[in-house]
């Protein structure tokens, strides 16, 4: 089977990775191995398709004017 090498990961990363694979019971390997899997066998979205997506989320949907809120915000 082909091996995949990454370098230079923020320790910030591989910790997040060590933690996530320690709640779900993985070896640091076997989460990292699960996450790469799972994210290359979603189907690619295009970017019309996802602003299409959103679009029908917000549909119907009546926003405020913020202005009015960031001024009284700014009066503080």
């Amino acid at each position: 089977m082909p091996q995949l090498l990454i370098r230079n990961l923020a320790e910030e990363t591989i910790q997040s990775l060590k933690d996530r694979a320690k709640q779900h019971n993985r070896s640091l390997q076997g989460e990292v191995k699960l996450i790469l899997e799972e994210y290359a066998a979603r189907p690619e979205e295009s970017p019309s398709a996802v602003a299409d997506r959103w679009q029908g989320y917000f549909a119907g949907r009546t926003f405020g004017e913020s202005a009015e809120l960031v001024r009284e915000d700014r009066d503080r």
